[in-house]
């Protein structure tokens, strides 16, 4: 079944114009897919209605679950028992499905976005073995906060030129940019203030108006806001850098860069999608890039003598 995003994405590729079979190449769905969505004309995900195994047990299981202390293979032994024949697997899903002897679970907070509304950038410290060494890394990343699009890049230190290399590169490889770019309070952006009182330095907020987004921090304390690119810095570590080495730090980040293409190509469970086929809708909403993008450059002063030679 498809996701609410993948339906979504369905419908506002109609409205540009796109043929059901382009829409369907694009999204990797079948036309009659593409058919059904357009014709019901909601990105709702229909419910499915199909009867309850457990349903005419619910009271017995009710009065056995506390009998049994919260165990449920001494629940579903008990229905055996009595002539039910519910596998475990149904009993539990019933369960989950329904709340029965399981605390409700409290979300910490839930944000949505729409498309080329928000990218969040963060680094992370990492260990990578660079040279024939293990050396430390400051991973930078950057995701797409709607269809999750990563890329990253490791840099043996982290200062404001190295920042706006990243950010490059990024907008380079998403080929436009967002409304917003969320960052935390790093002293490499802000020059005061957190949250929303932040203030970034006159030299990045020029950047960031060069390819017209602008800079946001989430208040203290609150890391859940920045989740989207929190996330993938465990994944990172532990798929990326796990066993790999790098004859230098070039090397690395194209293989980083080549490692994001096959990530954002692939299914992703919690998504229901795959990123690069939510892209493919985001993509309408980012900002152009300028027509012309200066490289990053770094101002050095030097102080020399001044000699007034004589004729």
């Amino acid at each position: 079944m498809l996701s609410q995003s993948q339906r979504a994405a369905i419908l506002e590729l109609n409205t540009q114009k796109m043929s059901k079979r382009e829409i369907a190449r694009v999204l990797k769905v079948s036309r009659l897919t593409v058919r059904e969505v357009l014709r019901s004309g909601s990105a709702a995900v229909p419910m499915l209605s199909r009867t309850e195994l457990c349903e005419p047990y619910r009271q017995q299981i009710l009065e056995l679950l506390p009998k049994c202390k919260g165990n449920l293979v001494g629940v579903q032994e008990e229905l055996a028992a009595s002539g039910a024949t519910l596998s475990y697997s149904a009993l539990t899903a019933f369960c989950r499905r329904h709340g029965i002897g399981q605390a409700p679970v409290v979300a910490a907070g839930g944000y949505h976005f729409s498309p080329g509304e928000e990218l969040q950038h963060d680094t992370s410290p990492h260990q990578a073995q660079v040279g024939g060494r293990q050396r430390k890394a400051q991973t930078a990343s950057a995701v797409l906060c709607y269809s999750r699009l990563l890329f990253f890049q490791l840099y043996p230190t982290f200062q404001r030129f190295d920042c706006k290399v990243f950010l490059t590169e990024a907008l380079r490889y998403f080929n436009g940019a967002t409304e917003r770019v969320m960052i935390d309070n790093t002293h490499v952006v802000v020059l005061r203030g957190t949250g929303r009182a932040m203030v970034p330095v006159p030299e990045m907020a020029a950047f960031a108006e060069r390819y017209g987004f602008r800079f946001a921090a989430h208040e203290l304390g609150n890391a859940n806001r920045s989740a989207r690119v929190e996330r993938p810095f465990w994944f990172i570590e532990h798929n990326f850098l796990a066993g790999r080495s790098f004859a230098d730090w070039q090397d690395l980040n194209q293989q980083a860069r080549q490692w994001c293409d096959r990530v954002n190509a692939t299914y992703k469970k919690h998504l229901r999608a795959v990123p690069r086929e939510l892209f493919a809708m985001e993509q309408q909403h980012l900002r152009p890039l300028p027509v012309w993008v200066p490289e990053v450059y770094r101002l050095h002063e030097r102080m020399v003598d001044w000699k007034v030679t004589s004729p």
